[in-house]
């Protein structure tokens, strides 16, 4: 089950968060995952941020996981900030983020060593292709 929360006034194609979500979990083979999305602005991630990760500061994407289920939570001025930053489109990036919060959840973790960052790389552009071909 996927379920999306939008905690801003930003119009968000929910379906297309769903389809992003289901392609990383079904190819993962991870399709009974609980997933809780929530997007919110830059105030609420940075106050997430500084209580679960000691950094004071405003960050793309935030993920929790818990047993069976997990949360991912974006803000969505970062995604903009990142679409602008790299010259992508907003939907693109959020797309990235989505995929990169999953993954988290799903163990990878390229803060552990430069091989599990380049095994999240790929599989985030994996996953990316799959979407935007």
């Amino acid at each position: 089950m996927i379920e999306i929360n939008n905690l801003t006034t930003n119009q968000i194609d929910r379906e297309f968060l769903e389809k992003v979500a289901k392609k990383v979990l079904m190819g993962e083979n991870k399709k009974k995952l609980e997933l809780s999305i929530v997007l919110v602005g830059q105030a609420r991630i940075r106050k997430l941020n500084k209580k679960y990760r000691q950094n004071y500061r405003s960050t793309d994407v935030l993920s929790f996981s818990y047993d069976g289920s997990g949360d991912i939570v974006i803000c969505l001025g970062e995604v903009k900030k990142n679409a602008k930053r790299y010259n992508s489109t907003f939907r693109k990036e959020l797309a990235k983020v989505l995929i990169h919060g999953i993954l988290h959840l799903l163990g990878y973790d390229h803060e552990k060593s430069e091989k599990a960052a380049k095994e999240m790389e790929e599989k985030q552009e994996h996953y990316l292709r799959k979407i935007y071909g």
